[in-house]
């Protein structure tokens, strides 16, 4: 093992000042090495030293063999937008070695194999090297098992180097092993034994460490798509179909699980609810469309290129009025495009999808708690509403781990909308299932089985009358429509409203949406640093209510900013409200990654000429 003596703390940092708990690490992989448990173990471990921190995995499209990156950020301030630089590199992988290296900012550390026999040729950053191969062989772990207790050696290594309290890695080791001694002993084994070689073995030559704060407590650490699927279960979900696409899968993973918890009759032992994998995207959404006018709550769980397989089904339950939920966890397109990389570009498809004059309620999570809270009330207003709701995560939300204050229980019992009973439809004499009675655009409906011969009606897709009659009359067909306008008008007051922050006299406002809210709070600290003042939109929701437009109005400049190319919430702003186009400018950029807080300030000043 290469040996290197240590030198005094105030020797090491007399020409650099300390970065405590303000820096990102890359760790740089192969896919399928299961460096994963490592990497989340780091990020729980920092989470519960009460230091706020927010993962990414960048991760290939493949199963194994491939470059994978995780970054952690710690911001003493609380950021948790991606941040472009990295100063920490554990560098695991050769094939990406030279370019982790280029890439790594001045001042920074490299931890790296010490069996590696690489060039240190750059004189403005550290070199350390690990013996990752004499401690995984000294281990004793199973050759079934070396590459996986392998990555524990990095964990080690930089609970030394960077002052990461063991007992916290030993409870981040226990929540991932959910207390299995065995698994857990194994890789706190090889932790120890890598902690131990650092600090007989390396000289600390870097300013970056961290030190126990207390922002986090109280606080969960959770991946969107787990969040998503326990707010459906506390909104009563109880059928669900999916066909398998990344990055949504999970989704289901986690809902079936907290089903088979939460969901069981505890008597007999069986399950109150059903959950199916489809042959494909479009058995998934005939099953839950026929589902939900069956009156259970169902939902799916797809991606771009299932919403596209979705598109005829959709448009049946937005004309014949049934409830249903379509989680889309958003990835990049068009075509199969980049199925682990992230985007907000499903927005226009999604809002419009269908034929014919249609237009989707969307509903915009912009955290976990957002997510959590879309996956119950999405079935309200679904069931309000009758009609589809839309779900737009994206990977970046869905798939890292990202902090939130706890879930706040549903305010409200579960709205089943105008729905029928047998007494109602006796007293009234019979029902028209798409007449506006009470002038909000949405009719009653009876639930199949309803124990009156005045209570079914034929669901159609075709052309129809307001008693479900099938017509081609051109003044039904303008009644209907005219009529679904109105619903839409009532959706505007029940989906969830803008999330606005404005500043008197700033002329610049943002309008964001999504998960770009991490990297526009961060960059409005930024600009505000410089002297620009901004006030901010959040759209939490679709169809847009008044207050989207008084903002706008308030402003001489707004910029959209969102993680697509063609600017789309733009576009519909502009749609929406031609007289204020002028004042309406996008900042649209995609690449894969979620917007950073540089790319939108500089964005900003460029658009004001600064």
């Amino acid at each position: 093992m290469t040996n290197i003596q240590s030198v005094p703390l105030e020797d090491m940092l007399a020409d650099k000042a300390a970065k405590v708990n303000d820096f990102q690490i890359m760790i740089a992989t192969v896919n399928g090495s299961g460096s994963q448990t490592a990497n989340t173990v780091l990020l729980r471990a920092m989470f519960r030293m009460g230091i706020p921190v927010s993962g990414k995995n960048i991760f290939p499209s493949n199963i194994q063999g491939l470059p994978t990156w995780f970054t952690i950020r710690l911001s003493k301030d609380g950021y948790i937008a991606r941040r472009e630089e990295y100063h920490i590199l554990v560098a695991m992988n050769q094939q990406t070695l030279a370019e982790d290296i280029t890439n790594l900012a001045p001042g920074g550390a490299c931890y790296y194999p010490e069996e590696w026999a690489i060039k240190q040729d750059r004189d403005d950053i550290v070199y350390y090297p690990m013996p990752v191969k004499a401690l995984t062989d000294a281990s004793g772990a199973p050759p079934n098992l070396a590459s996986y207790i392998s990555n524990m050696v990095y964990v080690g290594v930089l609970a030394t180097m960077l002052n990461i309290d063991l007992k916290q890695i030993e409870a981040a080791l226990d929540y991932h092993f959910s207390g299995k001694q065995k698994p857990i002993q194994m890789n706190m084994q090889v932790v120890n034994a890598a902690y131990e070689w650092a600090q007989d073995n390396l000289a600390k030559r870097d300013p970056y460490s961290v030190e126990p704060m207390n922002l986090t407590e109280g606080m969960l650490l959770m991946d969107g798509n787990s969040a998503a699927a326990l707010g459906a279960v506390f909104g009563g979900v109880s059928f669900v179909a999916w066909y398998p696409i990344t990055p949504s899968t999970s989704l289901i993973d986690a809902l079936r699980e907290d089903l088979q918890k939460y969901r069981t009759d505890p008597e007999t032992g069986e399950a109150t609810f059903a959950v199916i994998q489809a042959e494909d995207e479009i058995g998934a959404i005939g099953m839950v469309v026929g589902a939900g006018w069956a009156g259970a709550r169902a939902m799916t769980a797809t991606s771009g290129p299932g919403i596209s397989l979705m598109t005829e089904f959709a448009g049946l339950a937005y004309y014949a009025e049934v409830p249903a939920v379509i989680w889309d966890v958003q990835r990049m397109g068009p075509s199969t495009g980049l199925p682990t990389r992230t985007s907000q570009g499903d927005l226009l498809a999604v809002y419009l999808l269908g034929h014919g004059d249609t237009h989707h309620v969307v509903l915009l999570p912009g955290g976990i708690n957002e997510a959590f809270e879309f996956g119950w009330r999405a079935f309200d207003l679904a069931e309000r509403l009758q009609t589809p709701v839309f779900v737009l995560s994206d990977l970046d939300l869905g798939m890292n781990l990202w902090m939130s204050e706890p879930f706040e229980y549903p305010d409200q019992p579960m709205d089943r909308g105008k729905v029928l009973n047998a007494e109602e439809i006796e007293a009234a004499g019979g029902f028209a299932r798409y007449a506006d009675v009470d002038g909000d655009g949405i009719g009653y409906r009876t639930l199949p089985g309803i124990e009156h011969p005045l209570g079914a009606y034929f669901a159609r897709g075709t052309g129809h009358n307001e008693r479900a009659i099938y017509s081609e009359r051109p003044e039904d067909w303008v009644k209907n429509m005219a009529r679904l306008r109105r619903k839409w008008e009532t959706a505007r007051t029940l989906v969830p409203a803008p999330v606005v922050d404005s500043v008197s006299g700033a002329g610049i406002g943002l309008i964001a949406y999504g998960t770009t809210d991490a990297c526009v709070v961060e960059a409005r600290d930024r600009l505000r640093a410089q002297g620009v003042e901004t006030s901010y939109l959040r759209i939490r929701a679709l169809p847009l209510n008044n207050t989207t437009r008084e903002f706008i109005e308030r402003h001489d400049r707004v910029y959209v900013v969102e993680n697509n190319t063609d600017g789309q919430m733009a576009s519909i702003l502009h749609m929406e409200y031609p007289d204020l186009a002028a004042r309406i400018h996008s900042l649209a950029y995609s690449d894969g990654l979620p917007l950073s807080p540089r790319w939108l300030t500089g964005a900003v000043l460029e658009m004001e000429g600064r």
